[in-house]
């Protein structure tokens, strides 16, 4: 220890030259990034910072504005419409993390298994338009093909003598409808992050695997999920972020029969915000979701032990 210590205690410092020297050379680096940083200062984190003043307000677009303390953010918590939003957004969202996590690693795991390259990427191709697509199109696109008046899905369904099915009537029906287009929608998206992944495996790893005698499944089992690791903490993790702000599928595919049963956290600022105008209270929500998924987002970075 003692050796040690005297090691630490003479451990010459660099010459100040050689500081200076370095931080001449980084002084560009930190220029170029001065547009970014004022960037994220003016357009996010003063809005963000202003959001807050403007919830503590009884917020006029003309005339005064009077601060009204927490009045806004218990007006949200005592609201029966917020906690039903919250409970709808729960449902759809865990929903959607569970299917649209799972669905595309099987996915990948099939393609990856298909021999022919050009069956591969045309399957690729097919599966990733939907994501290119706005919420407008899908939106638009399924409830077409869900019309009980002459839908293609209701005209397959009534060539088998099954009766029309009023899918975005039925708000328990339309709730897996939102979730099912959902996870199509992006599953594309996901599932080619994992292919990704799967072509970076060292191919050693393969041939020692069968060397031992490992069969196919063995293979994908021990090898190729292990590897996969990494990248499920990534999708899950940004599936979460996107957790508690569900809004475009939900705004483009709601209609007033099922609202109650679809309307979300996100829906509900819009609705308090630009439908009945009480900006404060559409803020204050809005600042509890954000809350709530920094809380959540963290939790599940403890959780896997994710670092980037």
């Amino acid at each position: 220890m003692r050796v040690l210590h005297s090691q630490k205690l003479t451990t010459p410092r660099p010459p100040l030259a050689t500081s200076i020297s370095k931080w001449r050379r980084a002084v560009p680096l930190y220029v170029m990034l001065l547009p970014t940083v004022a960037y994220f200062l003016i357009l996010t984190y003063y809005p963000l910072v202003h959001s807050v003043f403007i919830s503590l307000q009884n917020f006029n677009l003309i005339g005064n504005r009077p601060f009204v303390g927490l009045q806004n953010y218990q007006a949200v918590l005592s609201d029966p419409n917020f906690w039903a939003a919250f409970r709808n957004t729960l449902f759809l969202g865990a929903s959607i993390l569970i299917i649209g996590f799972f669905a595309p690693i099987v996915i990948a795991l099939s393609l990856n298994e298909v021999l022919q390259q050009w069956a591969k990427r045309t399957l690729q191709m097919v599966i990733y338009i939907p994501h290119l697509f706005s919420w407008v199109v899908v939106g638009g696109l399924w409830i077409q093909l869900l019309n009980p008046a002459g839908g293609l899905v209701n005209a397959v369904l009534h060539a088998f003598g099954v009766p029309p099915v009023q899918f975005m009537s039925d708000p328990n029906t339309a709730r897996w409808v939102i979730i099912l287009v959902s996870v199509w929608k992006d599953v594309g998206f996901n599932c080619i992050l994992y292919l990704a992944a799967i072509v970076g495996i060292n191919p050693e790893l393969y041939n020692a695997a069968r060397v031992d005698g490992a069969s196919h499944w063995q293979e994908v089992w021990h090898i190729t999920i292990p590897s996969l690791i990494r990248t499920m903490q990534v999708v899950g993790l940004l599936s979460i972020m996107g957790l508690l702000r569900l809004f475009d599928q939900i705004y483009v595919m709601r209609n007033a029969v099922i609202e109650p049963k679809v309307d979300v956290l996100m829906t509900y600022v819009y609705d308090q915000g630009f439908t009945q105008m009480n900006i404060g209270q559409a803020t204050a929500s809005a600042l509890l979701i954000l809350v709530a998924t920094l809380l959540l987002t963290l939790l599940t970075r403890r959780l896997v032990q994710f670092e980037l």
